[in-house]
């Protein structure tokens, strides 16, 4: 199940809930369910400490120092 993110018009709450594709919650606030659904960025991919070691010894080798 996906998060998504919701507007509440009635008492102007912003607030993210887990549920189905086809649902739409009750606001947690007031309880109404005419709620708007808002576009919400994505997460990035989570690096790993294997994939920063690596480029770390790439821009080392590269002669950059951003990366140290």
């Amino acid at each position: 199940m996906p998060i998504f993110d919701y507007r509440c018009p009635a008492c102007d709450r912003t607030f993210e809930m887990l549920v189905r594709a086809g649902d739409t919650p009750p606001c947690p606030h007031c309880g109404r369910t005419s709620l708007e659904k808002l576009v919400s960025a994505p997460a990035a991919p989570p690096q790993s400490r294997e994939l920063v070691k690596q480029a770390r010894a790439q821009a080392r080798r590269e002669g950059h120092f951003s990366n140290y």
